[in-house]
């Protein structure tokens, strides 16, 4: 090497090796380096390398910041910084330093009374978990532009993912803050606890400004961090489970398995097929199942002690798809087979009726699972107080919480106590046991709080989704259009435990011929386990898939005869008087017709037009469980401090029941707002009055309201509310269905149904630029909640047509939250509607649940607009070939 070389490189590389090793010693230390910036107006420091979120929730315990995704996708976490919109889960507290960082608790006094009133008063607040960010993007809108249009309003929350509202009622309430802003005017909430009044809902103003607490945002003295070990493979036997290594980490307080679960290792909501944990010899039946729990003082160590764990499994093939499960020599998933359940049902002749008939349409539908995407991620911290086992959960249905972790622990029921914390969204995907057990268990062996919460990766692995269902239906009809007959077989995909399969498939059948009148159908569906991540309860219920293809079979036909699709609706639709399909007598709040005609105008504008494509779908949903299921709601009065304390278990998941159980008594008792509360679901306290599922809690824990509300108006007869202190006025209400078994020639399978007709109108791009639906809502017990559910619902249904997908592989997961297709503000269509009020009666002033029913129509709508843009029809899931999907 001559001098010239040993110079120079010498000298080049010592700066080099310098930038480097000063490079490394601050990445080092870069935890012992503090960083300086202003949050709420307040100079605090933080560690360099700490995510700004994690800061904020668990040091600042701010916790309107909400974790939604970690990933930058939700918005959940929505700050501003220097007056700029960002999302919390990106940045590292190095990236901020002397920044001014400011979240929902830092908005001035007139901020937080325009922008929590705004909220509430334009109903833009359902499970409330998105809305701070929401509200963050909106200050830095209103800030930096005091009069935005709504295009500038879609705009600005586009980072902001919201599942319930579908957005129309949150820029409806920026705009207004924006208003309220400008004019210094004060925003009134109707606080009349009436029925059909627009009361605001009573946790708006709460979950606006963040003070909500969902089960994440608790934290506790001693409180530890849980987290299950998952499968490495979708189907495997596990040989062994060494825990010894984790065990000995320090700050780990428990790591447990199988052999530790001290009673029932089995749990489910219908049938006990899904294992706490999987115990050596024992197979994994997907890739979500759980090994082994591990509770320790951080996150850091936890993610740690779960990496030490060895597991030796032996890697077996898995069934992913229903035809393999059904074949003679398939292994079996579940010792019973791979058949979870039959549904079949048989009237008439329709084998005759088919060969009779003059026209005849056979097709195949297939449609794909897809993830519930709630925005708050499933979570619950267990803790004792005293000597019982306390759990805040978010959760559909805390009786059957509390019933499976007594069941799993071997514990007395009073020695386990279920509460309630706000729950950020649900859609079904709540139903079953994710985390409660887990915490529960770690709890149980630790004796100290244990908080176990899901990322969102372990979110879309883990809990069930929609049932992805191969469909084949044949309809026929006469010369005239006159339905004759109908057949059809439905494969559900139920992927590795049962969860609420069984019913989901029963109602996927039973609404599969919709609200007309057949005289002959056959119905044969079959629930079948596969190594999948399981598929249970989700808005609809089965029924968006086979209404999807039954509705399209309705359309090739009025084709084929040559009537237009609304008249060969029209023609067809049940009245009171006519029977189902299924058998019941449709009785006088029976609302087909209603509703197709009120989109009788609308239908032709658009068929007419030569700038527009309109497609149609008409569709029906039960309101309550029905089919003689125990279908029961409960409601307590307490007399205490002088108000009345509304006591029900029917859970609000962001549909607004709280509210409707105040206006129900209001209305029946007179009694004004300011002097009724309602207590959180908590099992030590509040009746069980079933899940939130159905469809059915604004009637069936809406009555039992009703009636514990006209015991409180007889006393008050004679007493005053004062005088009534301490007493409990008991209301309960059953809805007695007959079996879809029963040999009745009129069975009644279900309390009522609702019915709803949606146009999906597009433009000559093929995108969607409205949406017209036709509901029927019995009495709308609050018209602001009744839209609202009608706008989330037309999302999430267009989504399903659309763009959403769960996808596996040799039953892996491959999705991930930025992949599943949700839609955003900016790509919202115009949505109007028209309540149609067909009252049922006296039961909860005659409402009918409209939870579900709102998707259902959407998808075949979408499907039959893209048929007269193109003329090509669509049988699969997401359509294809369309403007959101180009495959």
């Amino acid at each position: 090497m001559n001098r010239g070389q040993f110079e120079l490189g010498p000298l080049f590389n010592m700066e080099s090796w310098f930038q480097l090793f000063y490079c490394k010693i601050l990445k080092m230390n870069s935890e012992d380096i503090m960083i300086t910036f202003i949050l709420n107006g307040n100079k605090v420091s933080a560690p360099a390398e700490l995510k700004l979120i994690d800061y904020l929730r668990d040091e600042a315990r701010l916790t309107s910041v909400k974790n939604g995704c970690a990933k930058g996708t939700c918005g959940a976490c929505i700050v501003l910084i220097d007056g700029k919109n960002v999302r919390a889960c990106t940045k590292k507290i190095k990236d901020i330093e002397n920044k001014n960082v400011v979240t929902v608790e830092g908005l001035n006094e007139t901020e937080q009374k325009i922008y929590s009133e705004a909220f509430a008063k334009a109903g833009a607040v359902q499970c409330g978990f998105c809305i701070p960010g929401m509200v963050m993007s909106a200050k830095a809108l209103i800030d930096h532009n005091p009069e935005p249009t709504s295009v500038d309003v879609k705009k600005a929350i586009k980072n902001n993912l919201c599942r319930c509202t579908g957005y129309v009622k949150i820029e409806k309430a920026i705009l207004m803050a924006a208003e309220a802003f400008r004019k210094d005017v004060d925003i009134k909430l109707d606080e009349e606890a009436k029925v059909g009044s627009r009361m605001s809902r009573i946790d708006a103003v709460d979950k606006t400004l963040g003070r909500a607490m969902y089960p994440d945002d608790y934290y506790m003295e001693g409180m530890l961090y849980g987290k299950a070990l998952r499968s490495k493979y979708p189907r495997a036997k596990v040989i062994s489970i060494n825990t010894s290594k984790a065990k000995k980490l320090k700050g780990v307080h428990a790591v447990l398995t199988a052999e530790d679960v001290p009673a029932n290792n089995y749990q489910g909501y219908i049938f006990r097929d899904w294992p706490t944990m999987i115990a050596p010899g024992e197979e994994t039946r997907y890739v979500g199942d759980a090994i082994a729990i591990v509770a320790a003082e951080t996150r850091e160590i936890l993610n740690k002690a779960l990496s030490l764990i060895e597991v030796e499994y032996e890697e077996l093939k898995p069934i992913t798809n229903v035809h393999d499960a059904l074949k003679e020599d398939a292994y079996k998933i579940h010792e019973k087979g791979n058949v979870l359940s039959n549904t079949y049902v048989k009237r008439g002749d329709p084998d005759s009726a088919i060969a009779n008939s003059k026209y005849v349409v056979t097709k195949t539908y297939k449609t794909m699972p897809i993830d519930h995407a709630f925005m708050e991620p499933e979570s619950a911290i267990a803790f004792y107080k005293e000597d019982v086992l306390t759990l805040y959960v978010s959760s559909q249905h805390i009786h059957h919480d509390h019933e499976e972790i007594s069941y799993i622990l071997g514990l007395p029921k009073d020695k386990v106590h279920v509460i309630s914390a706000y729950v950020g969204g649900g859609f079904g995907g709540k139903e079953d046991l994710t985390v409660q057990h887990h915490a529960a268990l770690l709890t149980y062996y630790t004796k100290r709080p244990v908080k176990v919460t899901f990322s969102r990766e372990e979110s879309l692995l883990v809990h069930p989704k929609r049932h992805a269902m191969e469909t084949e239906i044949t309809t026929a009809c006469d010369e005239d259009g006159k339905i004759t007959a109908l057949k059809a077989r439905v494969l559900a995909d139920t992927g590795a435990y049962a969860s609420l399969g069984s019913v989901v498939l029963e109602r996927a059948c039973t609404h599969l011929c919709g609200p007309y009148r057949i005289p002959n159908i056959e119905l044969d569906g079959y629930a079948i386990y596969t190594n999948n991540p399981p598929a249970g309860a989700f808005r609809g219920f089965g029924v968006p898939q086979t209404t999807f293809g039954s509705e399209t079979n309705i359309n090739i036909l009025a084709e084929k005869v040559g009537l237009d699709k609304w008249k060969f609706r029209y023609k067809n639709a049940a009245k009171p008087g006519d029977s189902l399909p299924t058998g019941q007598i449709c009785d006088e709040t029976t609302a087909a017709i209603e509703v197709i005609k009120a989109s009788k105008e609308e239908y032709y504008k658009y068929l007419s037009s030569k700038e527009y494509y309109v497609g149609i779908g008409l569709a029906m949903k039960n309101t309550g469980c029905g089919v003689g299921t125990v279908d029961t709601g409960r409601c307590n009065l307490e007399i205490k401090g002088g108000k009345v304390i509304l006591e029900t278990s029917a859970q609000c998941i962001g549909q607004g029941l709280g509210t409707v159980m105040v206006q129900i008594c209001g209305e029946t008792t007179g009694i004004p707002l300011k002097l009724i509360e309602r207590c959180a679901p908590d099992t030590d306290i509040t009746p069980d009055s079933g899940a939130t599922t159905a469809s059915r809690q604004t009637l069936i824990t809406g009555e039992a309201t009703r009636r514990a509300s006209l015991k409180l108006k007889e006393a008050l007869k004679y007493k005053s509310l004062n005088e009534l202190e301490g007493e409990i006025f008991k209301g309960e209400f059953t809805a007695v269905t007959d079996r879809l078994t029963s040999k009745k020639e009129h069975p009644k399978q279900h309390e009522s149904y609702g019915y709803a007709v949606q146009l999906v109108v597009l433009d000559k791009e093929g995108r969607v630029c409205k949406v017209f639906v036709a509901q029927d809502v019995g009495t709308a017990i609050n018209p602001t909640n009744i839209e609202g559910q009608i706008e989330g619902g037309v999302v999430m249904g267009l989504g399903f047509a659309l763009t959403e997908k769960f996808e596996t592989e040799n039953g892996y997961v491959k999705s991930k939250f930025g992949t599943i297709g949700l839609w955003r503000s900016t790509e919202i269509p115009d949505i109007q509607y028209k309540l149609i009020e067909k009252k049922l009666g006296k039961l909860a002033y005659g409402a009918k649940g409209v939870g579900e029913i709102v998707l259902i129509p959407t998808i075949s709508a979408a499907a039959d607009a893209y048929y007269e843009l193109d003329g090509k029809r669509r049988f699969n899931l997401p359509l294809q070939n369309t403007f959101y999907n180009r495959k």
